[in-house]
């Protein structure tokens, strides 16, 4: 049996739009659930200016807060998320991402992987974040 019902792109209007061929996160629904698969999200603002360059505090929280939106946007939030994906440039960097991770998951604690990268896809950017979150749909 099919459970599969309806599936496309998250439209977010307070995200900057991606900047090659892909949206800023896919949403699959399935029977009372929408699967929210979000892409990695930048310390971009929605003019497309990088927020904190050079400062890895504000970037994680300018990261967070695009992740938040986007799964807003798909009628989530934050708790709804269960695997993060982070990407660093200095793994020095580490301990304060996880403080900003926790003043925005709070209690919450989805599955994470955290990797070092030598590069993104824009020079001043120093972490990257992607998501997967789980929403009840009526």
């Amino acid at each position: 049996m099919n459970t599969l019902l309806d599936r496309g792109v998250i439209a977010c209007d307070t995200v900057a739009p991606a900047s090659g061929p892909y949206g800023p996160g896919f949403k699959v629904r399935l029977k009372g659930v929408d699967l929210l698969f979000i892409s990695g999200q930048v310390s971009q603002d929605l003019n497309e200016v990088v927020v904190g360059r050079c400062d890895i505090v504000r970037q994680a929280e300018q990261v967070l807060t695009n992740l938040r939106s986007v799964v807003e946007a798909a009628g989530g939030g934050l708790r709804d998320v269960v695997k993060v994906t982070v990407y660093l440039k200095n793994m020095e960097d580490r301990d304060a991402v996880a403080d900003v991770r926790r003043r925005f998951f709070g209690d919450h604690l989805p599955a994470s992987t955290l990797v070092q990268v030598c590069k993104l896809a824009h020079p001043d950017w120093l972490v990257e974040i992607e998501a997967i979150a789980m929403v009840q749909v009526d």
